[in-house]
């Protein structure tokens, strides 16, 4: 084991090649990290996107439910005749 390690720190040309795989090894893992960082945060954001849309919704139905609410039978008929089917 010992005569290994001394034959690759001693010969430079071995030395180089080893450093040289070990650096592209270093590369391909941090690639794949920053590439699955990246895949989750666009997750993330399209998941606050869609909460976002999801509570402006509800936003919109709660105005229209309250003026609803304050609607006589006859003005609620009239608008709902609006939006029915035909």
């Amino acid at each position: 084991m010992d005569t290994l390690i001394s034959l690759v720190i001693g010969n430079g040309l071995i030395a180089g090649i080893v450093a040289a795989l070990v650096g592209a090894v270093a590369l391909y893992v941090k690639g794949r990290s920053d590439g699955a960082a990246k895949a989750e945060n666009k997750s993330l954001k399209d998941k606050l996107a869609s909460k976002e849309e999801q509570l402006e919704m509800h936003r919109e139905a709660n105005a229209a439910e309250r003026e609803a609410a304050g609607m006589s039978d006859d003005d609620a008929r009239q608008e709902a005749l609006k939006w029915a089917r035909r």
